[in-house]
């Protein structure tokens, strides 16, 4: 299975939080976690990572703390999963070349690059400001395949499924 790690989930999470307040906000370790409900020890051990990476600006002294280093349509969900889980790939030789023996003969070689490069750049396509947003109508709609399919007659629209979990459920003739 491939996903990311609890630590860049709750990076993400503490990232859309700061996003959410006003530019001049700064955010303590011990504020964030206490905001969103994740263990301080973590919380730190993000924030840190995240400034040196430039993705977060950290703040000395009283009135320190944490606010991001740029605006949230410039990070992009690449951006913290690289800053918090080192380079995207989906194999080792994808990003990391040369680290493996069997390199030079693999037959598949190439296109784990070619899915590792599809991957990277959808990431880096979706912006943090997109991740705080609400979610964009389903793709898929579910009703009658032609207008004047729907039980009326009429050809009234059919409203989108909601998100799973959401709504009611569908039924099943």
């Amino acid at each position: 299975m491939i996903r990311i790690t609890r630590q860049t989930d709750y990076g993400i999470i503490l990232l859309a939080y700061l996003a959410s307040r006003p530019p001049e906000h700064i955010l303590t370790a011990r504020d964030a976690a206490q905001e969103c409900r994740l263990p301080v020890p973590m919380v730190s051990k993000i924030l840190k990572m995240l400034a040196h990476e430039g993705i977060l600006a950290s703040h000395r002294g009283v009135k320190g703390g944490y606010s991001l280093g740029r605006l949230a349509e410039r990070i992009t969900i690449g951006d913290i999963i690289g800053a918090l889980e080192g380079p995207i790939g989906m194999t080792e030789c994808a990003s990391n070349p040369g680290s493996c023996e069997q390199e030079p003969v693999c037959p598949v070689r190439i296109n784990w690059q070619r899915i590792s490069l599809a991957v990277r750049g959808a990431l880096e396509k979706i912006p943090l400001s997109e991740m705080m947003a609400s979610p964009r109508p389903p793709l898929l709609r579910v009703g009658p395949a032609f207008p004047a399919d729907d039980a009326s007659g009429k050809g009234e629209d059919v409203p989108a499924a909601a998100p799973a979990g959401q709504g009611r459920a569908l039924e099943t003739p």
